[in-house]
């Protein structure tokens, strides 16, 4: 089993920044992929970006360029600055492990952490 505790969300004007954190502890694999998603009220959860243990990093074209993922493989954290925040960056945000093994493929969530951005 993997765990996973978000933190950093908050209330925040359009145009600030916030920064996201996400502490994984338990059975992780050395092959991984942690992700940030996000769900706004009656909307399908949607992938905002993710990262590999070996570094390799995706980006929802709608975060491009303002959002910024980052993890420590040594202590098994997550992050994700995010800049020029603006209203529709509003949503619950997810943390996610998916730890690879040949074909094997286990998926882990955190709770969430709700972002507001409204002024």
């Amino acid at each position: 089993q993997v765990q996973l505790v978000e933190s950093g969300g908050g209330l925040v004007q359009p145009g600030e920044s916030l920064r996201l954190s996400c502490a994984a502890s338990g059975n992780i694999f050395s092959i991984n992929v942690m992700s940030w998603y996000r769900q706004a009220p009656g909307k399908t959860r949607e992938l905002v970006a993710s990262i590999s243990s070996g570094g390799n990093t995706v980006y929802a074209d709608s975060v491009k360029g303002r959002f910024t993922i980052s993890r420590d493989n040594a202590k098994n954290t997550l992050s994700l600055q995010m800049n020029s925040l603006n209203s529709e960056d509003t949503a619950i945000y997810l943390c996610k492990l998916q730890n690879v093994r040949d074909s094997l493929r286990l998926n882990y969530w955190g709770q969430g952490t709700q972002v507001t951005v409204s002024s």
